[in-house]
């Protein structure tokens, strides 16, 4: 089957008579009609996919009763099955359009006209037969409940024949579920015994029971047609998925993955950084949206959140960069419900900085990532996750504008076989891996790693960091993350050499977030790494971190530990915020997904025009408040050169 897309306005239902798609579905809905009357069988409405944009479209009560659902290559039966909260059509017609291809999507939602080759699509007898059978199957029998609980879909494929059934899950923004789930107006934190001293995550990734045929299937999968796995990596096992998700420059490839040393660890770790992306992306409920400027919720004496204590662009970008304008205090823009731990009551928060594809034109004052999201068993262990996850960048950032004198830890001196094995498999690609205490001004440890590949060749450094409570699991991570990036690092730079010098000569050529990675990747970008090749100092690691396990949290409450950092946090100035983004289906496996926000630490950013971190205080003040200078840093003495965090 072939289609054309044209760049015309689609018609309207009303100004053409039905044809296509649309025609097919309608005559095969009346000779399902006639035969179920022959057999004294129910009929079935038909719903047609793929005619037009379904995500957008105003609720139709018919599309939501059919029970059979006709796309341009398969006839779709269902939902059927399951138990409350059942799906509806409407919720398959959603979660089957977001699994489209890109030039799909494209045509469906920006109002394209789709227009057939020849007959389309072809529907003989026997394919009529084929679904009305299947329908009968499906609705006319009771199947016994499945361990999930959840509602099924059948795909019969029109070119073969052949059927499949799927999960569905229903889908929270569909507009036949009356219940909108609402925002928390606050947290109210719990305690929640850890497991062991150094463990920080109450469950297993695969303690869950994941329902992973419904997040990952070609029908209707939440986070993509399927998962890969990548059998070639000599570092790790690596397991990842991907789905496009429209965002502020239209459609993203987003991809999800995990990097474990097993592929049954990995694909656990990616279907939980695949529910951590789906829920922090966008809103996934339909709680309360504000829309107001700042001065009159500041006017009417609310607490909001002043997005420029969060860091803007240089002014520069605002005058260059068609895609964003600069903030303003009188421009009404959306905000969501978030809550400040430290002051312990609710706030409000700009949503373009909460949800980092979704936006507005009046919020385009910045293009936020996934900084400072994470998911966890309970609200408190994300909390935490995602605190250190902004701790970690923070201080990343610092080490390497502020050109911070960070010392090295001596890896032989890590009583960790996994520290060792990581950097023997490092070794087999070449690499000779370093590891630095990154902490600044603030306590948690936070590591930061480098390889170097011994040769000089494309490749040349990959840098990654981490961050924890545990000092050993911050220098494990950084290595792990490393691991992750050297099989592919030297062909990614070999594939595009002309650009990545170019961008060497000219950093504002560094516009997307490979391109940071990428350009380290060039042996000539050594002159720029300074005390991270040459270190101030080397220590062991018990020399490294003795102060910090002086005065650790000895505790065994993610509370506590939530509490603890949130006064390191606000003893050095800053507020904490939470945003609950957990989505119904999280909730549904025991997972809770938040956005943490810390005004005024430094915020990772990608494309060199766009860094906000060069223009915020705490770049020039962190060294002399840590210790470790005499006086602020003088803006001459920054380093400006992009970032190489991946």
């Amino acid at each position: 089957m072939t289609l054309q897309i044209a760049s015309r306005p689609a018609a309207g239902p009303a100004e053409t008579p039905p044809t296509g798609i649309e025609a097919a579905g309608l005559d095969l809905e009346r000779r399902l009609s006639a035969r179920a009357a022959a057999a004294a069988l129910p009929a079935p409405a038909v719903a047609v996919l793929g005619a037009r944009d379904l995500l957008g479209a105003a609720p139709t009560p018919r599309r939501a009763g059919a029970a059979v659902h006709l796309a341009p290559d398969a006839v779709l039966v269902g939902p059927w099955g399951g138990a409350d909260p059942l799906p509806c059509g409407r919720c398959l017609a959603i979660r089957w359009q977001r699994l489209r291809t890109r030039t799909e999507r494209e045509a469906l939602e920006t109002g394209e006209t789709v227009t057939p080759v020849g007959v389309w699509p072809v529907l003989p007898d026997h394919v009529v037969d084929a679904v009305l059978a299947l329908h009968s199957w499906a609705f006319g029998r009771a199947h016994p409940q499945r361990p999930d609980r959840l509602a099924r879909v059948t795909r019969y494929d029109l070119e073969t024949g052949r059927t499949r059934t799927f999960p569905l899950l229903p889908e929270p923004m569909c507009p036949h579920h009356d219940e909108p789930a609402s925002e928390a107006p606050r947290f109210a934190l719990t305690e929640r015994p850890r497991p062991a001293p150094d463990r920080y995550r109450l469950r297993r990734p695969d303690g869950y029971g994941l329902p992973t045929d419904a997040l990952a299937n070609p029908v209707c999968g939440v986070l993509g047609a399927g998962t890969w796995l990548d059998v070639t990596s000599p570092t790790t096992a690596p397991v990842a998925g991907t789905v496009f998700m429209r965002g502020y420059a239209g459609l993203t490839d987003v991809t999800w993955s995990g990097q474990a040393n097993s592929y049954a660890a990995s694909r656990d770790l990616a279907f939980l950084e695949g529910l951590e992306r789906y829920a922090g992306t966008h809103r996934r409920h339909r709680g309360d949206l504000r829309t107001a400027s700042y001065e009159e919720l500041t006017a009417r004496g609310e607490a909001a959140l002043d997005p420029r204590a969060c860091g803007l662009y240089a002014e520069q970008t605002y005058r260059d960069d068609p895609m964003v304008t600069p903030f303003d205090p009188a421009r009404p823009i959306p905000w969501v419900r978030g809550h400040s731990l430290r002051d312990d009551r609710p706030v409000l928060v700009p949503a373009r900085l909460a949800y980092y594809s979704a936006g507005t034109p009046a919020d385009d004052f910045v293009f936020e990532c996934s900084n400072g999201c994470a998911i966890g068993s309970c609200p408190e262990e994300a909390i935490l996750f995602g605190l250190l996850e902004l701790v970690e960048r923070d201080a990343f950032l610092l080490g390497w504008y502020g050109n911070a004198p960070l010392p090295a830890i001596d890896l032989a001196s890590c009583r960790s076989p996994e520290l060792r094995a990581m950097a023997d498999r490092a070794a087999l690609c070449g690499y000779d891996v370093h590891v630095f205490d990154n902490r600044v001004d603030l306590p948690v440890p936070v590591a930061t790693g480098l390889a170097v590949r011994r040769d000089g060749g494309p490749g040349t450094f990959a840098f990654a960091a981490g961050a924890a409570l545990d000092p050993l699991t911050a220098v494990e991570s950084a290595v792990s993350e490393i691991l992750t990036y050297l099989p592919h690092l030297p062909r990614q730079v070999a594939e595009r050499p002309g650009e990545l010098a170019a961008m060497a000569e000219d950093f504002a050529l560094v516009r997307r977030l490979p391109d940071h990675a990428a350009l380290f990747g060039l042996p000539r970008m050594r002159e720029h790494l300074g005390s991270y090749l040459e270190p101030p100092a080397t220590r062991t690691f018990a020399q490294t971190y003795a102060d910090w396990e002086a005065r650790r949290p000895r505790g065994l409450d993610l509370r506590a530990d939530v509490a603890w950092l949130t006064g390191e946090l606000a003893a050095a100035g800053h507020d904490v915020i939470v945003v609950d983004q957990t989505t119904p289906e999280q909730r549904r496996f025991g997972l809770h997904t938040v956005c943490t926000i810390v005004p005024g630490l430094l915020p990772i950013d990608f494309g060199w025009a766009r860094q906000r971190a060069l223009t915020m205080p705490r770049l020039l003040t962190a060294q002399r408040r840590g210790g470790l200078r005499g006086r602020d840093l003088d803006p001459a003495e920054v380093r400006r050169v992009p970032h190489p965090f991946p």
